[in-house]
């Protein structure tokens, strides 16, 4: 190998971004992330993980192992996009947080996201961070940026742009399977938007843990919200990202949160499902095996849209 070569080796493994630990403040201890700093001058996006015990890859012990977050910060970074992906407050990581990771709102989750923007200001020396939030990170996101300090935009992955009452709904009607436990299910959903528990031991076991009484006092604040009525009120720049393949939330949604913010970019992506990743048909078994495969990449589409956005002259 020739000086020269060798000298060129150096600059490229000098110039590559690094991923280090990061933590900030929580309730009762630290909340922890990983940061890829993608160097001096990058933009940076906060990604907001999604709903139940997901952690800062995107994956959770309920069988999501697609790594999504993960591989989408590697993505980023090639792109010249700085990242920070993070614990919830009382998992992982972020475990001494709070006690009990169950007694949460929307709001606390708002306020923790604006805890990682301080930092990574003054960490990064970035003027502003945007907020990337996923299925029901968005929401959280949306909720964050009713209070624009610090916030270049908000850009919304495969996020619902209805009540999760609604959404529900028709998650459960879309599978076949489901109809013996309809009926109690759909109660049960009713009663959450009423802002009232149920019994866990009346419902069909198949929901039990989804609505357990743990969780309850959480749904039924997520009930609450409007995802539409708060795109509507955001004045920072709003990206919308949807892939076409996604089981879980609609085009229709998408469109729902644009409708709601008319200035806002809406990027359709085809054949792309939940977790980001590339479907080539319709078969719901082969979309949900991609949710365990970490081997498959981000979606080109997904990544070109975010980055395009960010790195953007505004």
């Amino acid at each position: 190998m020739s000086l020269l070569t060798l000298f060129a080796a150096a600059a490229v493994a000098a110039s590559a971004p690094v991923a280090s630990e990061m933590t900030v403040p929580g309730p009762q201890g630290p909340l922890a992330g990983t940061l890829i700093d993608a160097g001096k001058g990058a933009p940076v996006v906060l990604v907001i993980p999604g709903s139940g015990p997901t952690d800062r890859d995107g994956n959770n012990p309920l069988g999501v192992t697609a790594a999504t977050y993960r591989l989408l910060a590697d993505a980023l970074a090639e792109r010249g996009v700085s990242s920070v992906r993070i614990d919830k407050r009382g998992l992982f990581g972020s475990k001494a947080a709070v006690a009990d990771p169950n007694a949460v709102t929307v709001a606390d989750y708002a306020g923790d996201a604006h805890a990682w923007v301080d930092a990574i200001r003054a960490r990064t020396g970035a003027d502003c961070v945007w907020l990337l939030g996923h299925s029901e990170g968005g929401l959280v996101a949306l909720q964050a940026a009713q209070d624009p300090r610090g916030l270049c935009g908000v850009i919304l992955v495969a996020t619902a742009g209805r009540r999760l009452g609604a959404v529900m709904r028709e998650q459960l009607n879309a599978n076949p399977a489901n109809a013996p436990i309809l009926p109690p299910t759909l109660a049960a959903i009713d009663s959450f938007e009423a802002g009232r528990r149920v019994d866990p031991a009346t419902l069909p076991a198949p929901v039990r843990p989804m609505f357990s009484a743990a969780v309850q006092g959480y749904l039924i604040d997520m009930f609450a919200h409007d995802p539409a009525k708060l795109t509507a009120a955001i004045t920072l720049p709003v990206l919308i990202v949807q892939g076409e393949r996604d089981i879980q939330v609609a085009v229709a949604d998408a469109r729902a949160l644009k409708a709601a913010a008319p200035k806002a970019t809406l990027t359709l992506v085809p054949a792309v499902n939940h977790v980001l990743k590339a479907v080539e048909s319709d078969d719901r078994a082969a979309n949900i095996a991609t949710y365990r495969d970490p081997s498959l990449p981000v979606a080109p589409g997904v990544v070109d849209a975010v980055a395009g956005f960010v790195t953007a002259k505004r």
